[in-house]
């Protein structure tokens, strides 16, 4: 991206305060709606916790935490 100044002479901090405002309205252009829901991976997908049966509390729950269900 390439800014040129036409007229004035702005001091650093003005055109860093420009140079702020076209890039936070760059981004803004480019991110998706808010509304727009992402696409999960398989590891953050509540339903893959669902999808096989919790252990139960008790002697020995600690063994079966871990094995195959």
């Amino acid at each position: 991206m390439v800014i040129k100044v036409v007229r004035g002479n702005p001091t650093p901090e003005e055109l860093a305060a420009a140079l702020a405002v076209v890039r936070a309205r760059a981004a803004a252009a480019t991110a998706p709606p808010p509304g727009a829901e992402r696409a999960r991976d398989a590891w953050s997908d509540p339903a893959r916790i669902a999808a096989h049966r919790l252990p139960q509390a008790g002697p020995g729950a600690w063994a079966r935490s871990y094995g195959p269900q």
